[in-house]
């Protein structure tokens, strides 16, 4: 194995921590793996990884070491590109929540790929935060405002928010009127755990041109979009989410808007990668396309896919 080459190995070890997992990302046995390390190591004069039963991590030297790798792979990898003139081309790995995924991405995903055709999307759903180097991931598809300084982000577009309830809910506790009084009225709440807060989050709510948060008492505690949606739609509590994803529930009556006057702040939608090294040009293209096809939020599509339900 040449020295370029043993650079991927290494900088893919780190980003994984693991030996297994990197050989597995990169289709070589772990035993060739294991041993360009060793080689890298021998040639150096130091040692670059700190190994345990459970993860592997980079020494001192070790992390001075992926940082000049990653530059230099970096401009290899451009230098080839732009004298080759190819396509992009390769496997591009996207987190994304579930939801958002299913209803905004996919169904515009047939155009980046005929724009495309090199390129394979390895695409993981979930609601939950996660660090997308030690996971492998080229980048992320979030909602929220984004607190890791660790992240480079574009924005692509806002989605609108409405609070809501369930018909039973009204029935047991009544119409919420106004935001100030709604802990004096006995309302609850689905309390939503917020992966990168580690924290049940308020609800949020615009009045006269400011936010105001209100945090009412909770019985129900989720972690996750479904689970939110599911414990509202029960007459669990009240909640907010973005109206797209409700359309179905609001044309059959499975759930309310309330407080309509207040609504939330609109949450952004950012495409995320990790800082320090350069995009490669698959998640340039990834990204590129994705500013300019997912600028409309998907409450469009979704409402008119909520009245052909409700008819």
């Amino acid at each position: 194995m040449d020295r370029f080459d043993a650079m991927r190995v290494f900088t893919r070890i780190v980003e994984r921590r693991s030996f297994t997992r990197a050989a597995d990302d990169l289709g070589l046995p772990r035993a060739t793996v294991t041993d360009a390390i060793k080689a890298l190591e021998t040639r150096l004069g130091v040692r670059l990884l700190e190994r345990t039963t459970r993860q592997v991590r980079p020494t001192l030297e070790g992390e001075a070491f992926y940082t000049r790798c990653l530059r230099l792979i970096a401009d290899v990898e451009d230098t080839e590109a732009a004298f080759r003139d190819v396509a992009p081309r390769g496997s591009l790995r996207i987190e994304i929540g579930g939801p958002l995924a299913r209803r905004w991405l996919f169904p515009k995903l047939p155009d980046f790929m005929a724009r495309h055709p090199g390129i394979e999307l390895d695409i993981s759903e979930g609601d939950q935060f996660v660090d997308l180097v030690r996971e492998g991931a080229d980048c992320a598809i979030r909602v929220g405002t984004l607190r890791d300084s660790d992240l480079v982000a574009r924005r692509l577009t806002r989605l609108s928010e409405i609070t809501a309830a369930s018909p039973a809910y009204c029935a047991q506790y009544g119409v919420p009127a106004d935001v100030d009084t709604l802990e004096a009225e006995g309302h609850v709440m689905v309390g939503y755990r917020s992966s990168s807060l580690g924290a049940l989050l308020p609800l949020e709510f615009q009045r006269d041109g400011q936010v105001q948060t209100v945090t009412l008492p909770t019985r129900v505690r989720v972690d996750g979009v479904d689970a939110y949606v599911g414990a509202a739609c029960a007459g669990l509590g009240l909640f907010q989410a973005p109206r797209y994803g409700l359309v179905e529930h609001l044309a059959s009556g499975r759930l309310v808007p309330v407080l309509e006057a207040s609504p939330p702040v609109p949450s952004p939608v950012w495409l995320v990668h990790a800082r320090g090294r350069l995009p490669s040009p698959r998640l340039r293209a990834f990204a590129d396309w994705a500013i300019h096809a997912l600028r409309e939020p998907p409450e469009a599509d979704a409402a008119a896919a909520g009245a052909v339900t409700a008819a």
